[in-house]
């Protein structure tokens, strides 16, 4: 550490790794905290060490593999010069202090300032069957084919809107999988109205076109502005049926369906240290405030990456930098203006394109009107759409929270990241009123999921079931 300062960092994708070679290049030895076993985030994600299978950077990230390939050099690079800590979950923070817990040892660890990079998930619009085995979200999808070398079924369906999804059809395919169909509930007219926004990044504009003609020139059905019936099955996944615009409703016989409807940030943290939030009518939900640097509404906590909003992996790039740079001119350390001005064009331009992305791939505005009673929207806690029905016309509810706690929706191993936006929108739905005035699901430690079997703490003492005793 420099001067007493003592720099955390949350995630070793794009956003994070930057970050850290900013600080290491001005003498901070920051802590990097990571839940993935290798470094690269989601969109750079690596195999295993010991996976049992080999791909070349090529086939595993496409026409990124070079940013990928420089990513994780300059990891590879920093490892001597920071404390790296992979395989760690940071469950909660409070006091200029994260909690952690890797390999089933508690840690606390102070900060003096903290950049949370945390990524994102996907986002799910539930319908009859998501919750059959052999449905996996696209980034689940991804995850089983970079990190474990499979695809998720013989016979695929990707399904939903997004980039992601063509992105997911492609690798899919060029890795050998069958792909039986793509489709979008995004209609093409959209697609097209929006491109204007999107030709200021002419290059990732051309991609995702070349991307939806090489899987049709492969004979990949694509199918555009589709309703999403049900995904079919007793046990586990048979088919899926849909909507064309226009007609009767189809079928399609597949072993797996890969579902999402884009990517929602990861914000849970952000909460926990107390940012404040804004709702973001683009990205339909609620974002931590941050200015064009990446400084939070907490003076001493700093916000990069997709973890503050949706823009992708060379916008993270960018915005791990600035957050950096930021930090190092609060601390009173030379930090290039310069560089800093350029960044913030670069994220400028970045951010318009991304206004056509969202444009062009929203997802279904009013899905949650038409869930049927038993539909499971929380599968977690197995809260149906009719019990949350229920509660909002008894008048009990009208604010998400309160929902929260009278049917247990997002209470469970996901922490609302997958019902969360569901619970707002068929809150909204019932109640006639925007997104924006039901509420935001709040944050609980721990974030995720940790053991409540004896755990080891940084004074190696064991905490044993039966010291712990009801208040």
């Amino acid at each position: 550490m420099s001067d007493g300062h003592r720099v955390v960092i949350v995630g070793a994708g794009p956003a994070g790794i930057r970050a850290a070679e900013t600080l290491v290049a001005a003498g901070i030895r920051p802590v990097v905290i990571d839940e993935n076993a290798r470094w690269g985030g989601q969109t750079y994600r690596q195999p295993p060490a010991d996976a049992g299978f080999a791909r070349t950077k090529s086939a595993l990230y496409g026409f990124e593999a070079r940013k990928a390939e420089a990513v994780h050099d300059t990891m590879a690079k920093l490892l001597p010069k920071i404390d790296y800590r992979p395989d760690t979950l940071a469950w909660a923070c409070e006091q200029n202090r994260l909690d952690t817990i890797h390999a089933g040892r508690e840690a606390s660890v102070p900060f003096t300032h903290l950049i949370i990079a945390s990524g994102a998930t996907d986002r799910v619009v539930p319908l009859p069957g998501w919750t059959l085995a052999g449905v996996y979200t696209l980034g689940g999808a991804q995850v089983a084919l970079k990190a474990q070398g499979c695809a998720i079924g013989s016979r695929v369906v990707l399904a939903g809107t997004g980039p992601l999804l063509y992105l997911v059809a492609y690798q899919y395919v060029k890795a050998g999988a069958q792909v039986a169909a793509v489709l979008d509930t995004s209609p093409l007219s959209r697609q097209i109205a929006a491109a204007p926004r999107m030709l200021n990044q002419p290059a990732t504009f051309a991609k995702g076109l070349y991307y939806v003609g090489w899987l049709q020139a492969r004979g990949v059905r694509v199918e555009r502005g589709v309703t999403l019936l049900s995904i079919d099955g007793d046990d586990a996944v048979r088919g899926i049926r849909w909507r064309a615009r226009r007609g009767a409703p189809r079928t399609l016989d597949c072993s797996a369906v890969g579902l999402g409807f884009g990517l929602r940030p990861e914000t849970q943290l952000a909460d926990l240290a107390g940012c404040r939030f804004r709702f973001d009518a683009p990205n339909r939900c609620w974002l931590p405030e941050r200015d064009a640097a990446g400084r939070s509404s907490v003076r001493t906590v700093y916000l990069a990456g997709d973890g503050a909003g949706i823009a992708g992996a060379d916008a993270a790039e960018l915005a791990g930098r600035r957050a950096a740079l930021a930090l190092l001119e609060d601390i009173g350390m030379a930090s290039n203006q310069r560089e800093a001005k350029q960044l913030e064009h670069e994220l400028d331009r970045i951010a318009a394109f991304r206004a056509g992305i969202e444009h062009a791939f929203a997802p279904p505005a009013n899905a949650a009107q038409g869930w049927p009673d038993d539909l499971t929207v929380c599968r977690c806690e197995e809260v149906t759409a009719g019990t949350m029905r229920a509660c909002v016309r008894s008048g009990l509810a009208t604010e998400v929270n309160r929902l929260k706690a009278l049917t247990r929706i997002g209470m469970g191993r996901c922490q609302g990241r997958m019902c969360g936006e569901s619970a707002i929108a068929l809150l909204a739905a019932e109640t006639g009123r925007p997104l924006a005035d039901v509420g935001r699901v709040r944050s609980q430690a721990p974030i995720k999921p940790i053991p409540i079997t004896p755990m080891l703490y940084d004074d190696g003492v064991q905490v044993q079931p039966e010291e712990a005793h009801d208040e």
